[in-house]
C-alpha cells in the first residue's frame, strides 16, 4: 500500500498530472452517460467517478488502472435494481448505492480472504460472449432515448439531434486522429484528442440546447444538477438487503473480472507484476466509497484506463488528479449540465459499447475451437434472450462446463520408439515401432473422478485393437494427481487385465504421485512393474 508514493519521483509528476487532466474531461460525459444506464441521474455517474478512483489509488496495485462507472457493470445493476424500485427514483438511488456498498464488501472480503484466483472462473471466449452480448443489449436500450420515445415512434428533433452526434462521434473514431497527426500533432496527442471527441460533441450539444431553446422543442435534457459535493450517504433499505444479495454477488465477481482484465492489460505494457488480492481489496474500497457518496457501482475501464496510460500517467496520482478535478467541477457552476440534451448523452453511450464488439475472439474460436466459438455464442445469446444476471451465470456454468467437458475426454496416445532413440511418440504422428505384445499408452491429462471412467473405456478400446498384448504400460508424464476415484479405477483395470494374464506397468511416475501411490494399496497390489522410463520399461519388457 502506498509502496508508489515512497518511491515517487518529481520526474513523473508532469505525466500523472496531464493524465489526470485528460480522465478527468473524458469522465463527465462518460460518467454521466453510464449513470444513465443504471437508471439513475447523470450527477450520480460523476460522484461516482470522485472517491473511487482516490480509493483505489490508495489500495490497489496497478499503476495506470481508471476506476469508475463502466457499461456492464451500470447495465448490471439496472437490471438488479428495476424490479424492486422505479428507475430514478429516491429507492432506487439508495438501492444502487447499497448494491455498490454490498458488491464492495464482498470483493474487499475476498481480497482479505486472498480468493484472487476466482478471476480464472470466466474463459476468455466467454468473457468476450458476454461482453457481445452486454453491448447489444445497452445500444439497444438507448435506442428509445436518441429516437426521443418508444420505438417505432419518433421524435424528429430529438432523433436529427442523436443521429448527428453518432455520425460525429464515428467519425473521430475513425478519422479524427489521423487528421491530428496529418495536421503535425504526435501520436500520443492525436490519439488523446480523438478520445475526447465525446466531451466536444457533449459540449456542442448542450452550446446548442441553449442557443436553439430545444428543451422548448420536446427535447430531453437532464435537468438541474446539483453543485457542491456529495454528502455522505448512509441511507440504506433494511427491507432490501436479501433481495440484493445475489446479485451483489455477481456484480462484485464482475467489476473484479473487468477490473483485472483491464489492469493485466496495462501492467504486460508497463512489465509490472499485479496482486490479485490487492486488486480485490482496492476495487472493494473503491465500491464502498461511491456507495458512501451516493454513487453507484464501479470498476477499472480498459478504454478509460488506456487513455489514462496513453496521456502519460505513470503513478496512481493520475487518479487523484482525476478525482478532485471532478470534485472541483461540481463545486463550480453547473447549470450548463441542465441543458445537456440526453439524445447526445445516448448517442455517446451507443458508439461506446459499439466499440466493445470485438469479433477476432470469436474468429480466433471458430478456426481454433469450435467448443469455445459455440460457448462465447451461447453467452452472448444467454444475455441478450435472459437477461445480464443469467448471463452471467450462464457464463460461469459454460466455461467450467467446458473444462470439465475437456478433462473428462483426456487425450490418449499409443506410444512407439523412434528408431535408434530412446524417445517414445505418438505412432500416429510419427514413424515409430512397437513391439508386438507391448502396448504402452500416455495419458495426457491428470486422472479423477470425471475422466477415469473415459480412461479405462479407451484402454479396452486399444486392448481390444491390439489382441496380442501381454503387457500393459501406461505412461504417466502428463499425470500430475489421481484423485481417490481414480485410484479405485486402476485398481478395478489391474484386477481385470491379470484376470486375463495382462500385467499392468506404469512409467515415467512424477514424484507427488508416487508419493500418494506409496500410501495406497495399488502399488503392493499392482501385476506389473513401475519403472524410470518408458524406453526402460520396453526394453524390460521385450525380453520377456
Amino acid at each position: 500500500m502506498l509502496q508508489w508514493l515512497r518511491n515517487y519521483r518529481r520526474a513523473l509528476l508532469p505525466g500523472d498530472i496531464s493524465a489526470g487532466i485528460v480522465v478527468a474531461l473524458m469522465m463527465i460525459p462518460q460518467g454521466m452517460a453510464y449513470a444513465l444506464v443504471a437508471g439513475l441521474p447523470p450527477v450520480a455517474g460523476i460522484y461516482a467517478s470522485i472517491l473511487p478512483p482516490i480509493l483505489y489509488a490508495l489500495f490497489g496495485s496497478s499503476m495506470t488502472q481508471s476506476v469508475g462507472p463502466m457499461a456492464i457493470i451500470s447495465l448490471m445493476t439496472a437490471a438488479a435494481l428495476a424490479p424492486l424500485a422505479a428507475p430514478g427514483s429516491g429507492l432506487y438511488i439508495v438501492l444502487a448505492a447499497q448494491l455498490a456498498l454490498a458488491s464492495g464488501a464482498v470483493l474487499l472480503l475476498c481480497g482479505l480472504l486472498r480468493l484472487g484466483y476466482v478471476a480464472n472462473f470466466f474463459s476468455r471466449p466467454v468473457m468476450s460472449g458476454f461482453t457481445i452480448g452486454a453491448a447489444i443489449v445497452i445500444a439497444v436500450g438507448q435506442l428509445k432515448v436518441l429516437a426521443g420515445g418508444a420505438l417505432p415512434q419518433v421524435h424528429v428533433p430529438s432523433a436529427m439531434l442523436g443521429g448527428a452526434a453518432i455520425v460525429l462521434l464515428l467519425l473521430a473514431k475513425y478519422y479524427l486522429a489521423a487528421l491530428l497527426r496529418s495536421a503535425g500533432l504526435p501520436a500520443r496527442v492525436a490519439d488523446i484528442g480523438a478520445r475526447l471527441a465525446p466531451m466536444l460533441v457533449v459540449l456542442g450539444a448542450t452550446l446548442l440546447s441553449a442557443v436553439m431553446d430545444l428543451p422548448a422543442l420536446g427535447v430531453q435534457c437532464t435537468g438541474e444538477v446539483a453543485s457542491g459535493l456529495p454528502g455522505l450517504n448512509l441511507a440504506t433499505s433494511s427491507a432490501h438487503w436479501r433481495a440484493l444479495l445475489q446479485p451483489a454477488l455477481l456484480i462484485g465477481f464482475m467489476i473484479f473480472l473487468l477490473g483485472m482484465s483491464a489492469a493485466q492489460t496495462l501492467a504486460l505494457k508497463r512489465q509490472e507484476k499485479l496482486q490479485s488480492n490487492m486488486e480485490l481489496v482496492g476495487l472493494g474500497v473503491a465500491n464502498i466509497g461511491s456507495a458512501l457518496t451516493g454513487g453507484l457501482p464501479v470498476t477499472g475501464s480498459l478504454s478509460r484506463s488506456g487513455v489514462n496510460f496513453a496521456a502519460g500517467a505513470n503513478t496512481p496520482l493520475a487518479s487523484i488528479i482525476t478525482g478532485v478535478l471532478l470534485a472541483l467541477a461540481l463545486v463550480a457552476p453547473t447549470g450548463w449540465l441542465a441543458l445537456l440534451p440526453l439524445p447526445a448523452l445516448a448517442a455517446t453511450i451507443i458508439v461506446a459499447v459499439l466499440g466493445m464488439l470485438e469479433l477476432d475472439t470469436l474468429r480466433t474460436a471458430w478456426r481454433y475451437d469450435r467448443g469455445d466459438a459455440l460457448a462465447l455464442l451461447a453467452t452472448a445469446g444467454g444475455v441478450i434472450a435472459l437477461g445480464v444476471d443469467y448471463g452471467v451465470i450462464l457464463g460461469v456454468l459454460l466455461s467450467l462446463g467446458t473444462l470439465i467437458w475437456r478433462a473428462s475426454r483426456p487425450h490418449i496416445a499409443v506410444l512407439g520408439r523412434i528408431a535408434g532413440t530412446e524417445h517414445f511418440r505418438n505412432i500416429e504422428r510419427y514413424p515409430a515401432g512397437t513391439v508386438p505384445d507391448v502396448l504402452m499408452l500416455r495419458i495426457d491429462a491428470n486422472l479423477f473422478f470425471g475422466n477415469v471412467e473415459a480412461v479405462n473405456a479407451r484402454i479396452e478400446d486399444e486392448l481390444a485393437l491390439h489382441p496380442a498384448t501381454r503387457h500393459l504400460v501406461l505412461v504417466m508424464t502428463a499425470v500430475s494427481s489421481i484423485d481417490t476415484s481414480a485410484l479405485f479405477g486402476l485398481g478395478e483395470l489391474n484386477l481385470a487385465l491379470r484376470q486375463r494374464g495382462i500385467g499392468l506397468h506404469l512409467a515415467e511416475v512424477k514424484g507427488p504421485v508416487m508419493d500418494r501411490l506409496k500410501t495406497s494399496d495399488l502399488i503392493g497390489a499392482i501385476n506389473g512393474r513401475i519403472f524410470l522410463s518408458a524406453a526402460m520399461a520396453s526394453d524390460a519388457l521385450a525380453l520377456k
